[in-house]
């Protein structure tokens, strides 16, 4: 079946207070899709940031980004009193030290107002959610200690998990534990509703899942076994790629990387939970860097640039035939971008997922591309581009010349054409079965709207929508593009 969407993140939203949440605006952003004609709403991971308030380096993997929360629902909900909501709310402009601030200010009144009475459901909730014990944990001790990385505590009795140390710690910090418990209660919530709201218009989910974690986590902390580490429980190697697109020096990503054996040992269990609590969170899932679980690039810990590194083997069609044995009703849409080798493309058939097309990488004009739309397949997700992508109006005029001349001609482009309508049109035109637009593209956007910008810090994640862009022309405009092309 075709279908079409928009790539748009929470936090885009433009939800007054300094960040999009799960409130009003979310469910306006769902009625605006359903009058457009689109069934799919991609978003970015929802997880708790961590540096650099990258999605794609949280403190927990099965957890909420609680700076998500809507506190105006938690009024509606009866949980705080209009007036606090008012105060703990932010400015207008994108400032997460302060955004994080009141909101945890705002939520601890909140859980202190409330857990006596709601003590039952949170139990019920991480019963259900046996992963959240163990972040509200490393979180509670996160604070405790300053908010250092959990290597650098200087207890190495708890950095180790010594159980003396944890039944000590667990003792002292019961409240903040039992807060961090309340907070993700409340997320999942506020989240499982917007998704209930959504499915019930016929929207489907669809959510990214990065495949590596943050060495500062709750997951490196609680599972050391199943990751490359020395005794002290620091990374041997890390994670990146080699040079690419994105950077001459290539991207050091510096995830801890994957024991696979130790692993394969455990039939996959942890990889199995964390897909598990995907699959609740989402109904189409994007699984980050695919061509990691066929070969991986492991780099030096403590190396500079990723140029040095080497290719190591991963478990590959072992992992996903038991992913679908025991989940047999997730659906996966593998991130294949970069530089395909004969195993990855071997892996991606036999797994028979869904790959991803990207415009903006079809246009090289030095030599054919996979991603020109006349060699796509109808088992592929298509966009202009992604969230690492700068808008298609700033690749107009920050592409190389050659390739916007190639552009232009590929897709009859004349001098006074919408470049990025042809760029929209085509992918919308293409056999592939889902195509996915990014918000600041629809709104024909430029470079201030791009969302992130690999391997670099600062000024990543900010863009929010103008509360005003989602009116009823726009949405028939985009409605009368998904019936032309069959995606309505």
């Amino acid at each position: 079946m075709r279908k079409s969407g928009v790539l748009l993140h929470i936090t885009s939203l433009p939800t007054p207070g300094g960040i999009g949440t799960l409130g009003a605006d979310a469910y306006a952003f769902v009625d605006f899709l359903k009058k457009a004609g689109m069934s799919v709403w991609q978003v970015l991971p929802i997880g708790p940031t961590g540096y650099g308030e990258s999605p794609y380096q949280s403190h927990g993997t099965h957890a909420g980004n609680i700076n998500l929360i809507d506190l105006n629902f938690l009024v509606r909900d009866g949980l705080m009193k209009a007036e606090d909501a008012k105060r703990f709310q932010a400015g207008s402009s994108t400032d997460f030290d302060t955004v994080k601030r009141l909101k945890r200010e705002g939520l601890h009144l909140c859980f202190e107002q409330n857990f006596n009475r709601m003590e039952a459901m949170v139990d019920t909730f991480t019963q259900s959610h046996k992963n959240i014990d163990d972040f509200a944990f490393f979180m509670a001790l996160k604070d405790y200690f300053g908010g250092r990385m959990w290597t650098c505590w200087p207890d190495v009795a708890i950095r180790m998990r010594e159980e003396g140390a944890m039944a000590h710690y667990r003792r002292i910090l019961r409240d903040e534990i039992n807060f961090h418990r309340f907070t993700q209660y409340v997320f999942f919530t506020q989240w499982l509703c917007l998704k209930a709201y959504a499915n019930k218009n016929g929207i489907q989910i669809f959510g990214d899942m990065p495949i590596y974690v943050a060495e500062d986590s709750a997951d490196c902390w609680a599972n050391p076994n199943i990751f490359q580490l020395d005794r002290d429980r620091r990374p041997l190697k890390v994670a990146g790629v080699p040079p690419d697109y994105f950077s001459e020096d290539g991207q050091l990503w510096g995830n801890p990387l994957y024991d696979w054996k130790a692993l394969r040992r455990t039939g996959f269990e942890w990889w199995i939970d964390r897909l598990r609590t995907a699959g609740e969170l989402y109904d189409m899932v994007r699984v980050d860097h695919f061509i990691g679980f066929a070969n991986y690039y492991a780099i030096r810990a403590g190396a500079p640039n990723a140029r040095v590194g080497k290719w190591e083997k991963a478990p590959g069609r072992l992992f996903f035939f038991v992913v679908k044995r025991r989940l047999p009703e997730l659906n996966i849409i593998a991130e294949d971008l970069g530089y395909l080798t004969d195993d990855v493309k071997a892996l991606l058939r036999a797994s028979g997922f869904p790959g991803m097309k990207v415009l903006q990488f079809a246009f090289d004009s030095r030599e054919e591309s996979d991603y020109l739309p006349h060699n796509y397949t109808q088992n592929s997700v298509v966009y202009t581009g992604t969230h690492d992508n700068t808008t298609t109006a700033d690749w107009e005029l920050s592409a190389p010349a050659g390739d916007v001349a190639f552009a232009r001609r590929y897709l009859d482009v004349d001098g006074g054409a919408d470049f990025t309508r042809r760029f929209i049109r085509a992918a919308l035109v293409s056999v592939s079965d889902t195509a996915v637009i990014p918000m600041p593209d629809w709104l024909g956007l430029g470079a201030e709207a791009r969302i992130n910008t690999p391997s670099t810090l600062g000024g990543n994640w900010l863009w929010r929508m103008d509360p005003a862009a989602l009116t009823d022309a726009l949405a028939a405009d985009i409605l009368a593009l998904t019936k032309l092309y069959g995606r309505c």
